[in-house]
């Protein structure tokens, strides 16, 4: 089966679509990378979205009108994935849709938001649409995320010592995956999302993101604003925990630098980038983690790379690519994966990873333009996956 997954993330800056053969043999699921295609979101898009995120008050109008503006965004990436990555021949699509709210308090998820509606891929591209893929999850009693945990478990088991597999998107999250013993994993904290922040702040919005990690690198860490950040108490709530922009945004930061004093601007992003780091490593030492496999638009940053390295001391850090994974695809692909488990009948969650009642079939279905075939629910679900390349 042919499925595009489409991913955008909580730096909501684009979107992301990865195509990928998917197969199940015996016990064994098959992902066959097609490739790999992203497009920004327009800039009046990003604007809007960016006002309505929180904690910015909305109205219902505007959460209407992102609703509608970010799927046909996804539905035009998805038309272009079907044309250049799958001839024209795609079986489903997968969409992670663009996460709004994540409603989180005391350790316990009470519902998440993904907007983007998927009857706008569906009318463009003609497949069925596979969507809201967090919400089962919590209905179920689980976190709702991390849902690459599942994908992460099934491609890292049987690995040596205890591996944890990272993302370092806008929030970073780890899957541990000990040889023997039930897999874990949470969000550990801030990813991007901090740095981001700080790079808005520094350049009045001309900038998003720190290229090549070029602003942290021309700072200093500032000892008392990285302890103050690293006071916040989400960090010592048991896994499996998750957070989002809820928490981690430019309004708490100024709070932080507030109670700090006077931060030069570059130290600033020096010191949240250190934050993400010790955050990352921390977690990573309190599973005894061996080794680290990162992905996610973290891993372009060379400033965070190096302060995770030596955060983590004598614990192996590599890049998914290693392992046949491409970093800039992984998430995308893991979605594709969960869209071809619901159309099979397939539960996509870990209960051990996510806090949930019990495994689930996630998701919603919206139907194409052809008479909706599902294959038959009689196959045994995926106890490992590999990643042929071509």
């Amino acid at each position: 089966m042919r499925v595009i997954g489409l991913m955008s993330g909580t730096s909501h800056d684009a979107v992301d679509a990865a195509a990928a053969d998917l197969a199940l043999d015996g016990d064994t699921l098959v992902l066959a990378p097609l490739g790999l295609i992203g497009a920004a979101y327009p800039d009046t898009l990003r604007t809007a979205l960016a006002a309505a995120l929180p904690p910015a008050a909305t109205t219902l109008a505007d959460v209407c009108a992102l609703d509608t503006r970010i799927g046909q965004a996804f539905a035009r990436l998805a038309v272009r994935a079907d044309r250049e990555l799958c001839d024209g021949r795609a079986d489903l699509i997968s969409s992670h849709g663009q996460t709004v709210y994540h409603w989180a308090e005391d350790g316990r998820v009470h519902g998440t938001l993904q907007i983007g509606q998927p009857a706008w891929i569906a009318e463009a591209t003609g497949a069925p649409v596979v969507s809201d893929l967090r919400s089962r999850d919590v209905a179920a009693g689980g976190q709702g995320a991390p849902l690459v945990s599942l994908i992460d478990t099934l491609w890292l088991r049987g690995r040596p010592g205890v591996c944890a597999a990272l993302n370092l998107g806008g929030i970073a999250n780890l899957t541990v995956v000990p040889r023997a013993g039930e897999p874990l994993a949470f969000d550990t904290g801030p990813g991007n999302a901090l740095i981001d922040a700080a790079v808005r702040k520094l350049t009045d919005g001309r900038l998003d993101h720190d290229a090549d990690g070029a602003l942290a690198a021309r700072g200093t860490v500032h000892r008392g604003l990285l302890e103050r950040l690293l006071a916040e108490p989400y960090y010592a709530l048991p896994p499996p925990r998750t957070t989002g922009k809820e928490l981690f945004h430019l309004p708490y930061l100024r709070a932080a630098l507030a109670a700090t004093g006077p931060v030069a601007d570059h130290d600033v992003v020096a010191t949240v980038t250190e934050l993400t780091a010790r955050t990352v490593a921390d977690a990573a030492r309190s599973v005894h983690a061996t080794e680290v496999i990162a992905s996610g638009g973290g891993v372009r940053n060379p400033s965070l790379m190096a302060a995770l390295r030596r955060t983590l001391g004598p614990i192996a850090l590599r890049v998914s690519d290693d392992l046949g994974f491409p970093a800039a695809a992984k998430e995308a692909y893991a979605f594709a994966v969960l869209g071809f488990l619901t159309a099979h009948g397939l539960a996509g969650t870990v209960p051990s990873c996510t806090g949930a009642r019990h495994p689930g079939v996630l998701g919603s279905i919206t139907p194409g333009r052809r008479p909706l075939v599902l294959p038959p629910p009689d196959r045994p679900a995926p106890s490992r996956l590999e990643i042929f390349r071509r």
